[in-house]
């Protein structure tokens, strides 16, 4: 975890880009922390965190496959 001010972020942005895509970084303002920076490729165990629940325990697999190829 690095926790850097606004204006450390503005001076040397590449370099914060970079690190918060492997840690976390928080962006603190009048030491408060205000922003927290990810990156935009999610892992693929928080990606499957993120579906769990959105499908009806109905679904047909299959079937979905088949809609989803013939569009």
């Amino acid at each position: 975890m690095v926790q850097i001010s606004n204006s450390e972020l503005k001076t040397h942005a590449g370099r914060y880009v970079k690190m918060a895509d492997c840690e976390t970084v928080y962006i603190t303002r009048n030491g408060r922390r205000v922003a927290l920076p990810t990156t935009a490729i999610p892992g693929k165990a928080e990606a499957a965190r993120a579906l769990i629940g959105i499908l009806p325990p109905t679904v047909d697999l299959d079937q979905a496959r088949q809609e989803r190829l013939s569009k």
